[in-house]
């Protein structure tokens, strides 16, 4: 399951305290920072499934949960409206702006982004077959089971090779252990909706 917070009255004002610190902090924080995130996140989901919208997991931040992320094996991690590179920082994201609320995330295709040194570093290890949910902000699951993966170079070949697909596309920079970050190559992980698993 994904992060929890208990006494969320005293915890969730410090977190968003220490978080303002982290923020201007150097890249030895980057990995707590993106781990502290997660919690804010969590409650601010809490709050989306309880009814709430766009709920914003602290008062500064311009963007807010859509989604939960859970990969079998792993924690749970929030997708975050936005494709920002700050967004990133937090956590997920979605990549691909056709999907609108209401929408069944099992129909049409998903791209989610993130980095491969923090929340999507799972993904060097996630086989073919692997199961992979998304739930939705009205509180439904949908399934996928991973198909496989491919290594793409950016500057040659598109990410998307069927837009009208129905497909979870997870997206990071590639290699796992490069120095520096950035460069063209992207690592994909391909997942199909599971429909033999059934609902929830």
């Amino acid at each position: 399951m994904g992060p929890r917070l208990k006494h969320k009255s005293l915890l969730i004002p410090a977190l968003a305290f220490a978080m303002g610190l982290l923020f201007t902090g150097k890249a030895g924080y980057i990995h707590a920072k993106a781990h502290l995130a997660q919690y804010l996140i969590a409650d601010a989901w809490d709050r989306t499934l309880a009814g709430e919208r766009q709920v914003k997991p602290w008062p500064w931040a311009d963007t807010f949960p859509i989604a939960r992320l859970s990969i079998e094996g792993h924690d749970d991690l929030f997708v975050l409206s936005g494709a920002s590179g700050r967004n990133l920082a937090f956590g997920p994201v979605l990549f691909n702006t056709r999907h609108t609320p209401g929408q069944a995330l099992s129909e049409g295709l998903l791209v989610m982004a993130g980095h491969r040194d923090t929340h999507f570093s799972v993904l060097e290890d996630l086989k073919s077959s692997a199961r992979v949910r998304l739930e939705d902000e009205t509180g439904n699951w949908a399934r996928y089971r991973v198909t496989g993966h491919q290594i793409i170079d950016v500057t040659r070949q598109s990410l998307i090779a069927d837009e009208h697909t129905d497909a979870l596309l997870l997206v990071t920079c590639w290699p796992f252990d490069a120095v520096s970050p950035g460069g063209p190559l992207r690592y994909v992980v391909t997942a199909v909706p599971d429909l033999k698993s059934g609902a929830g």
